[in-house]
């Protein structure tokens, strides 16, 4: 007999341990609301956000989905939780490349009436009889009005032979009538800058069939290739040594290339740029707000919200290009800046900086977070100020102040304050000490404390929640 209140089922009243007049024909049962928050999903490698490899976000983690069992049923339903239209085709077999990390779901099953893919039938999260060759695909109906567009074998996205996507499958352009206007609106449609050549001639290759596209004419002023007068598909006069180049002027900047990995979108992650081919990392020394304000405007992802610590989202690989960074915040672009020369530092990959905008989901945490527990309603206890993550002192922390933070996540009711960095150490800085709350405040914030960055801590005492919630 519960009043509602309680922190776990244990504090309700009831029967000793063991005692009853049931049976398993009376087994209780419960369904909680967030069993019905469908799980994020993307659909990567493709020619635009409506084809490409399926992946689900589980655990702040993407992975891929496993083609056994795979079928338009499915890919209907992925489509629809994209906003994508109807589905084109279910593609298996790794058809838009190898995914990486978890395959997060195998045997899923559909009738093709569910809203989220997250409602399917399914094997559990994380089980599954797959490698990443037998990584699922999807093709929906809608792909923004825009011509998939990308260029291939160059040294980076921004030039290469020109490919377009149509009926499934990739394909080249001939170089008949090819000039600098119609580059310039590949260019402007991959957001690579201005044409600076039109090479012919299959100067980075010859493709494979088929032959899209033949006697293209832009002006110049188009925003997309689409916009230009175009033949009629796989209508043309070439052969594969004719195949159509671009070279865009984002090619030719250092630092024109720029992404942040392995965070929930594309607005927050890992900093990562692109050089001499290759990407890499950039060392968080020095690291601060003038450089993340930089790198959000150069990736048009609003305003800045965090420079995030040292390897919150995991240690990048290979090459860490960039360290001392050292930008006064107005620039337009990260190459812009003053730092030491490409690939001179004196970093490991724990040291990986990150960034997080305000255009990324991130927002919608709002500014307090638990790290490194189960799920999000558990774990170390973080908060932004200034721009920056920083722990929480253990000093006087108590189930009071955890059923604060509970509240303000929308994780239920407490059922234990951690000390002693339970959820392991966090990064400089210790933002709050000596909090202490009446348990009735809507946010950490309204509590009193020391004030920001004012302790006499060290991470060892880093403080922690676990909340009834586990969504």
């Amino acid at each position: 007999n519960c009043m509602g209140t309680e922190v776990a089922l244990s504090y309700c009243r009831m029967k000793g341990w063991g005692k009853n007049n049931c049976h398993h024909g009376e087994d209780a049962g419960v369904v909680c609301s967030a069993t019905n928050t469908p799980a994020r999903l993307r659909l990567e490698n493709g020619p635009s956000r409506c084809a490409g490899r399926v992946e689900v976000l589980h655990h702040h983690q993407w992975g891929t989905v496993c083609d056994n069992g795979w079928s338009l049923a499915e890919a209907v339903v992925v489509c629809r939780q994209l906003g994508c239209g109807t589905a084109v085709s279910a593609l298996g077999l790794a058809h838009f490349g190898q995914g990486s990390g978890h395959i997060w779901l195998d045997n899923v099953n559909c009738t093709g009436t569910e809203a989220a893919l997250s409602e399917c039938q399914a094997r559990p999260w994380g089980s599954n009889s797959c490698d990443h060759r037998e990584d699922a695909g999807v093709v929906c109906s809608d792909t923004s009005g825009q011509l998939p567009l990308r260029l291939v074998n160059g040294s980076n996205s921004c030039l290469g032979r020109v490919e377009v996507f149509h009926d499934q499958k990739w394909g080249t352009v001939c170089d008949d009538t090819w000039d600098l206007h119609d580059a310039a609106a590949v260019c402007r449609q991959l957001g690579c800058g201005m044409a600076l050549s039109a090479p012919s001639s299959a100067h980075f290759g010859p493709g494979s069939d088929p032959i899209w596209l033949d006697s293209v004419h832009c002006t110049g002023t188009e925003s997309t290739l689409t916009e230009c007068e175009l033949s009629n598909w796989g209508e043309h006069n070439c052969g594969h040594s004719e195949d159509a180049g671009v070279v865009c002027s984002a090619a030719e900047s250092p630092g024109g290339l720029l992404r942040l990995v392995g965070g929930p979108s594309r607005c927050a992650g890992r900093v990562e740029v692109l050089h001499n081919g290759t990407w890499g990392t950039v060392c968080d020394d020095g690291w601060g707000s003038p450089e993340g304000r930089v790198v959000c405007r150069q990736l048009g992802c609003g305003t800045l919200l965090s420079v995030a610590p040292g390897t919150r989202y995991g240690e990048g690989t290979g090459q860490i290009w960039l360290d001392e960074v050292n930008c006064t915040g107005e620039e337009r672009d990260l190459s812009e800046c003053r730092a030491r020369p490409w690939g001179e530092h004196n970093c490991h990959h724990v040291e990986d900086a990150s960034v997080e905008c305000s255009d990324s989901s991130i927002t919608a945490l709002g500014t307090l977070q638990l790290l490194n527990g189960p799920n999000r309603c558990a774990g170390r206890v973080e908060v932004l100020h200034n721009h920056m993550w920083g722990t929480v002192c253990d000093d006087g922390w108590d189930l009071v102040d955890a059923a604060v933070v509970c509240r303000q996540l929308g994780c239920g009711t407490p059922l234990s304050a951690t000390s002693g960095a339970h959820f392991g150490r966090g990064h400089d800085p210790i933002w709050l000490d000596e909090v202490n709350c009446t348990g009735t405040e809507d946010t950490l914030f309204d509590c009193q404390a020391s004030a920001w960055g004012n302790n006499n801590c060290f991470h060892g005492e880093d403080a922690g929640v676990i909340c009834s919630g586990n969504s």
